[in-house]
């Protein structure tokens, strides 16, 4: 990877991690259960593109398998929270 790639990738990867703080700042002080479904939503999305960053550093095709996993996961986590928290029910 040239210097200038490895450049721009380390600096989407800090930024990312800088956009965290205040997905979690929201998860904790969201004033609706509806934030804080959507923030944990945000901080899933930034752990994918922060695995899949990593993925290019290490030049690891494994990793982004584990992002797929994750990415499946959250959204069927988030169908069913949403679904309960509208309904009141899970399934």
């Amino acid at each position: 990877m040239s210097e200038f790639v490895d450049a721009i990738v380390q600096i989407a990867l800090v930024i990312m991690v800088g956009l965290l703080l205040p997905c979690a700042y929201r998860v904790f002080i969201g004033p609706s259960a509806v934030d804080r479904l959507q923030a944990i939503e945000t901080i899933t999305t930034l752990l994918i593109g922060i695995i899949v960053l990593l993925a290019i550093i290490q030049g690891s095709a494994f990793v982004v398998d584990v992002a797929l996993a994750l990415a499946a996961f959250s959204f069927v986590a988030t169908l069913a929270i949403a679904r309960y928290l509208s309904e009141g029910r899970m399934f």
